[in-house]
């Protein structure tokens, strides 16, 4: 299992509940697959660096999470798939 960091960044113009629920499925993705969430930040609305479909703002989120290959390509395509997020970005950490 490897270590890795899983920001993404919700879109701002849902309901506070629903935002929540992305979160959750975006957790639950990674827990199906046997991944263990280590940590878990909810760092709240942002000011985007750049426009993102139309959006110059977003609410952010960071999971550092030890999962194998699999559940990292699982969470990626689900996360494109998603249209409630924005971006992701998921990152191995070397330890």
């Amino acid at each position: 299992m490897n270590k890795y960091e899983v920001m993404f960044i919700v879109r701002p113009d849902m309901e506070e509940a629903d935002i929540k629920n992305t979160a959750e499925t975006i957790k639950k993705v990674l827990t199906d697959a046997k991944a263990n969430i280590l940590e878990e930040k909810a760092l709240g609305q942002k000011e985007l660096a750049y426009e993102i479909k139309k959006y110059t703002t977003g609410y952010y989120y960071l999971l550092v999470v030890e999962a194998s290959k699999e559940a990292e390509q699982e969470l990626n395509r689900v996360a494109r798939i998603n249209e409630n997020l924005l971006r992701h970005l998921i990152v191995r950490v070397d330890e």
